[in-house]
């Protein structure tokens, strides 16, 4: 297929400019008043509504207006914080967009597909999902599924213009076989597909496994809540009476014991946590691939272009008996034009394929006429049969001509090579593989007359010589693969390369039992049974066919193996499918690809594919944190609103303004000081988590139950100390909070990291914590030494003296959290 120069950079603006065709319909924004209902129908925020309407009706509006104007920036908060997670899944929307190929500038450019407009070049090829409606103006065994327009399943042979029927492609349709160039005529609303915007505008995900999880506690501690609300009430109103306060007690419990946090805090931690990887080129289709990232035990990848750098260049020449190494191209010119020329001949024009490109850069180098145009008669494609493709031209009306390449074992039984021939073609051949060269055979066909066979396997070959490519190492992925050891993950290597050169590669980045190669021979030979047996001895993978990739995944799943498998083509999309998490590759990856896998790999890079696993398991012990962090705040609240139901001598200590000013606090270190904590220590220095293991096991479950109990303990003390030296209740209830916010604040330090003491949240400066801490301790000292403030929270001033045992409390708290990390550690 010929060059066409395509659109002008000016040209594209022009037409955005005129007809605005890329104006898809797009998602709605919520505005403030939708996330005001959505927020008001959550069961914590009836409470607090409900709770200020009675302080009006009891005549204490500055209390009502008060507890109604925390609501407020509650609201605030949350609308800021789905705002923050509307930009990431925006931003992630625009990195999902199908690509398209385009020629531009008289270049092939890969944009997203809302970039395209009315002119452009389309370079469609297999495994494509056409942007938008087209008109065909080059073909080649060109195979189109419709069914999304259409319905019917099978596949339709596309042809040019004719008088019968005008050549034309559609939008979200998919190329399965074949090659074309075609105009565009119409984009976005205006195709035949109408109003469907992109894959992801209309993507409703189903709910993870710690959806469901989280779900079930928050309705166990739901009606939890109500039965020890009830029976507050009772009990408080029976050993004190008044009805108004017992409400108020009841109410108080409620919201206490509420943790309305948890999915707030899961969402922000899923979205932020999918754009934060989508910085290191890792793109989340799928947030429960983000809770699946840490337990990965087996990484399965490819090697060219992920693993190396997908820059071909030709090291080596086997041609007459004979190696022609790199530095000898230009000595050995007039030999090895021949062979360079054919291989030339057999390659798609203007391809962007690494090897093909190669061919022609060498072509260049050694200075070579440009090569006569031939018409392209006939083209007999590469298939999982036949490992081979052939370029047949027309020299005239009479005599063809073709050239072949393709897997040197292919191309010797096309030229029916064998005996000793055979031998030293295979010598040379494993010669070159050792030495980690990706190797191809070169044949012509030599001079066709009369009709062209129909198989390619029927064509008369004649063997010309071998090339030597290599793809040089990504210089990270060495270190990215002792990374993946250190943390438990083995990695394996599956590529359709000679094993001899994948055992070479694997060598050289790395990996264990480089020597032992399984082929897609011997794996046609064994059972699914023995292939489970046996599939832990390997970690390398040659000549595997993308359809053996389903096998080696579920291999690994049966034994009890979390997989994370990488693929680009349409053949690999069962196993992106079937494997936990499925990476595509973006740049060189088919739309088929991407829409069957978890993550798309925007750089087609190994090393990132390790930074997600990294940065996945950043994401879990943060979010895990955070909801321990919030079971823990919540076991003093609980415990400051039941006790004085129980005991006469203790005034109301925590009223529902107090626990929404801690919950202006509890709010923003969830979801921000806990999300942006920087990873621990130990993060990719141990075994990958087991994926059966609960989110909020007993464990998680008793320890935060503990720290809480601690807290807890430290306010009492506070409290004893306070009732003892004779404080009024409004000095006691202001000592005894400014006990738990000061308390909390410390346990918050101790809580950000497993791994490091609280000192690091200095040195590494988590900007929101100290924030957040800084402000609550300035609000607090408001609260408790201005008059107005003092007797809207029902304090009054003890004297700063007071507070020496807040601190001292508090410091003990500390100290006791940190010899308990120290230790844990130790152990």
């Amino acid at each position: 297929m010929e060059m066409r120069p395509g659109l002008s950079d000016s040209e594209v603006a022009q037409r955005l400019d005129r007809f605005g065709y890329n104006e898809l319909p797009g998602q709605d924004k919520k505005n403030i008043w939708v996330i005001v209902l959505e927020v008001i129908r959550e069961p914590m925020f009836i409470l607090l509504i409900f709770s200020s309407l009675l302080y009006m009706v009891l005549g204490d509006y500055r209390e009502g207006m008060m507890l109604m104007s925390f609501i407020l920036v509650i609201i605030f908060i949350t609308f800021y914080q789905y705002q923050k997670t509307e930009r990431a899944l925006e931003k992630l929307k625009n990195l999902s967009s199908p690509r398209a190929k385009v020629i531009r500038n008289q270049q092939v450019v890969r944009i997203p597909g809302r970039e395209v407009v009315p002119g452009d070049i389309l370079s469609l090829s297999e495994g494509d999902r056409i942007p938008a409606d087209a008109r065909l103006l080059e073909i080649n065994n060109l195979m189109i599924d419709e069914s999304m327009l259409t319905g019917e399943s099978v596949a339709v042979q596309k042809k040019l213009n004719t008088v019968e029927e005008i050549g034309m492609v559609f939008s979200g349709t998919m190329i399965v076989q074949g090659r074309a160039l075609a105009e565009v005529t119409e984009t976005g609303v205006y195709t035949q597909l109408g109003k469907i915007g992109t894959s992801l505008s209309n993507l409703r995900s189903g709910e993870t496994r710690l959806q469901i999880e989280m779900k079930k506690l928050i309705r166990s501690l739901l009606w939890i809540g109500v039965g020890i609300s009830l029976a507050v009430f009772l009990a408080f109103y029976l050993s004190r009476g008044g009805l108004v306060k017992s409400i108020l007690n009841a109410l108080s419990t409620s919201i206490a014991i509420l943790p309305e946090e948890f999915p707030v805090v899961f969402t922000v931690f899923l979205a932020i946590g999918a754009w934060r990887l989508s910085k290191i080129q890792v793109l989340t289709r799928n947030p429960s691939a983000i809770e699946t990232l840490g337990s990965t035990t087996v990484l399965c990848s490819d090697k060219t272009g992920t693993i190396t750098q997908n820059r071909m260049q030709i090291m080596q020449l086997f041609l007459d008996g004979q190696f022609v190494n790199e530095a000898d191209f230009l000595l050995e010119k007039a030999k090895i034009q021949s062979l360079i020329y054919a291989a030339e001949l057999a390659s798609h024009a203007s391809s962007l394929d690494p090897m093909e490109v190669a061919i022609f850069q060498t072509k260049q180098s050694l200075g070579a006429e440009v090569s006569p145009m031939l018409p392209l008669l006939r083209e007999y494609p590469l298939s999982t049969d036949l490992l081979a493709m052939t370029q047949v031209y027309q020299v005239d009306q009479a005599i063809h001509v073709g050239y072949t390449k393709g897997a040197p074992e292919a191309i010797f039984n096309l030229c029916q090579i064998d005996g000793k021939e055979r031998e030293k073609l295979e010598e040379a051949l494993g010669k070159m593989a050792s030495h980690a060269l990706r190797v191809i055979a070169v044949a012509q066909t030599g001079i066709l007359k009369g009709d062209l066979p129909d198989q390619q396997k029927n064509l008369n070959c004649q063997f010309l010589g071998l090339i030597g490519l290599q793809d040089p190492i990504r210089p990270e992925v060495p270190q990215a693969i002792q990374e993946c050891m250190d943390a438990g993950i083995k990695v394996n290597m599956i590529t359709g390369d000679y094993p001899q050169t994948a055992s070479s590669i694997a060598k050289q980045i790395g990996l264990r039992n480089a020597d032992q190669v399984l082929t897609g021979e011997e794996l046609l030979q064994l059972s699914d049974e023995e292939l489970k047996r046996c599939i832990g001895d390997y970690s390398v993978f040659a000549r595997i066919k993308p359809e053996q990739k389903l096998r080696i995944v579920n291999a690994l799943k049966q034994n009890q193996e979390v997989v994370a498998m990488t693929g680009d083509g349409v053949n690999d999309a069962p196993a992106l499918k079937a494997a936990h998490i499925g990476i595509a590759m973006g740049n060189k990856g088919t739309d088929v690809a991407r829409e069957a896998s978890s993550l798309v790999l925007l750089d087609d890079n190994f090393a990132s594919i390790v930074a997600a696993i990294r940065s996945g398991r950043r994401i879990f012990d943060n979010l895990q944190k955070a909801m321990s962090y919030i079971i823990s705040i919540h076991i003093p609240i609980i415990g400051l609103t039941l006790l004085p139901a129980m005991f006469e001598f203790m005034p109301l200590l925590l009223l529902p303004l107090h626990i929404v000013f801690l919950e202006m606090i509890i709010d923003p270190i969830c979801s921000v000081a806990f999300e942006s904590e920087v990873e621990e220590k130990s993060i990719m220095s141990r075994p990958p988590r087991d994926v059966r293991a609960t989110f909020f096991g007993f464990k998680l479950l008793f320890r935060s139950i503990v720290r809480g109990l601690l807290l807890l303990s430290t306010v009492l003390v506070v409290f004893w100390f306070s009732w003892k030296e004779g404080h009024t209740d409004n000095e006691i209830r202001a000592i005894s909070f400014s006990a738990l916010i000061i308390g909390n604040i410390f346990f918050i330090y101790s809580s950000l990291s497993n791994t490091r003491s609280f000192i690091h949240v200095f040195i590494e400066r988590n900007a929101m914590a100290l924030i957040v801490s800084i402000t609550a301790i300035v609000v607090l000292l408001l609260i408790v030494y201005v008059p107005y403030l003092q007797s809207l929270f029902s304090f009054e001033f003890p004297g700063f003296a007071h507070f020496k045992l807040v601190l001292i409390t508090s410091f003990i708290l500390l100290a006791t959290l940190e010899l308990v990390k120290w230790g844990r550690g130790k152990l």
